[in-house]
């Protein structure tokens, strides 16, 4: 990657906590993690909680978190931007004695009636098209009288440019921007300055951030060069649009990174799902790790067009992890799914059990929400069967003496494994005159109360000897109940 810089390479994650971290956010921070592995160098989390009304502190917390989980490890921080008050006044001070700012006096409902009348001409307002900075008489005469002022920043009267290795040169027009505020009446900053003086102080060369951001661009631009501070590269990435190609909705995507693991999804899909949204390591590839990430990953592979956020695709690539990993692994992502279903902290047979149910469904499940119940009947003394999936063995009259039959073979079997169940439940079948599937069937809803699933016989040695059997006689009662009735 061609950059200007020199020197280690300095990333940061500056999240607001005004609300979760959803998945815009956590993408930018997987992609400040990825340059920063793939070049060398620091990443630094900071929180721009400089606006009090809006910041949580609980919010913080969740961010981080949200960030553990998924799995992007920080070098510095978490910094909190609250904490450089002084020095972003002091910046604001330096700027106004340079005289790169002025202190402004114009009160709220003259802004206000100057706006009217920009919009009168179908225009926007410009501060400088209105309003000229105070004389240095008229200045001392207002501070002597204590009247409340704001700081704005001088814009440069020229064009400004940016590299930014996604749009490569970036130029905004002399004129486009208009004298701004850096400091309220109240003497805290705006974002502006508070920004781009963390950014010096933190000597930070890459500048990672979302499109929406672009317009700000050329004001940090300018506060650098009035700071005397080198400017950074610029890293815009493109949008993320839902699956309607709409801005992100609930429904879409617009959730926060911790309901995505709530709802079952690993964090390992996650990552790699947000990382290669607006990414592209070339070919074909859609399962890749975090290592392998790192190692292919280049900024010149963003694309600059909208991502488009596919919640089926993030589910596939799920069920992908849910496969892949080690047993152990999935075991420990699902323990908080299984814990409300009492099969939590289970020991000895139980537990091998558990462990023999995860790998024989893990696989079938897209999410661990998902699975857990698929578990449940291998625990549970009695299940509870509906009439209406039932209603083609109903009409079987043979079917619960064959049942019978099979659970008594089923009990005598010296060896429980599936070879051995699965040559006598075929015997059998043959003994009856019946085709396998006769029995296959109904069997598996006799275990599972369910039609679908994993290989009947792998499913029964998975049960157990004992389950089968209660399982086996309490759906020949059902048939019984329910056939004559």
């Amino acid at each position: 990657m061609k950059t200007s810089v020199t020197g280690p390479v300095r990333v940061r994650f500056a999240p607001s906590p005004t609300g979760f971290l959803h998945v815009g956010g956590a993408r930018t921070a997987i992609y400040n993690e990825l340059l920063r592995e793939n070049l060398g160098g620091s990443f630094i989390l900071r929180i721009e909680d400089t606006d009090a009304q809006r910041s949580d502190a609980a919010m913080i917390e969740q961010i981080c978190s949200g960030l553990r989980w998924i799995g992007v490890q920080w070098d510095e921080g978490p910094f909190l931007q609250s904490d450089g008050l002084e020095r972003h006044q002091q910046a604001a001070q330096q700027l106004l004695e340079q005289g790169k700012a002025f202190r402004c006096f114009r009160t709220s409902e003259e802004i206000e009636a100057a706006r009217s009348q920009a919009q009168a001409k179908g225009e926007t307002l410009r501060y400088r098209d209105f309003f000229a900075p105070p004389s240095a008489d008229e200045e001392a005469q207002r501070l002597a009288a204590k009247e409340p002022f704001v700081v704005r920043f001088r814009c440069s009267d020229d064009s400004l440019h940016f590299s930014d290795l996604v749009r490569g040169e970036v130029e905004f027009p002399a004129g486009s921007l208009d004298d701004f505020v850096i400091l309220r009446s109240d003497g805290s900053p705006t974002y502006h300055l508070s920004v781009v003086c963390d950014d010096v102080e933190m000597r930070v060369t890459h500048v990672i951030r979302g499109d929406d951001h672009l317009s700000n661009t050329p004001k940090h631009v300018d506060l650098f060069r009035a700071l005397g501070a080198p400017v950074p590269v610029f890293v815009h990435l493109p949008l993320i649009l839902g699956s309607d190609k709409k801005r992100l909705s609930k429904r879409t995507g617009a959730t926060s990174v911790e309901e995505f693991r709530d709802q079952g999804f690993l964090p390992q899909a996650l990552y790699n799902a947000l990382g290669l949204l607006g990414w592209s390591p070339g070919g074909d590839r859609e399962i890749m790790s975090r290592k392998e990430m790192v190692e292919l990953f280049t900024v010149e592979r963003i694309n600059s067009s909208a991502a488009i956020f596919d919640r089926d695709k993030l589910s596939w690539l799920n069920a992908q992890y849910m496969s892949s990993l080690s047993l152990e692994e999935v075991a420990k992502y699902a323990s908080p799914f299984l814990a409300p279903l009492g099969l939590d902290g289970l020991e000895g047979e139980s537990r091998q059990r558990l462990m023999a149910a995860l790998e024989l469904h893990r696989s079938r499940a897209k999410t661990l929400e998902e699975l857990g119940p698929m578990l449940v009947p291998y625990f549970q003394e009695e299940l509870v069967y509906v009439v209406e999936s039932c209603q083609k063995f109903l009409s079987q009259e043979s079917l619960p003496g064959h049942l019978e039959a099979l659970a008594a073979r089923f009990a005598a079997l010296e060896e429980f494994s599936p070879e051995a169940l699965e040559q006598e439940l075929r015997q059998l079948s043959e003994a009856v005159e019946v085709k396998a599937g006769v029995l296959i069937h109904p069997t598996r809803m006799a275990l599972t109360a369910s039609k679908k699933g994993p290989s009947l016989f792998e499913l029964v040695a998975t049960m157990g000897r004992e389950a089968t059997g209660r399982h086996l006689a309490n759906f020949v009662g059902f048939l019984g109940r329910e056939g004559s009735s």
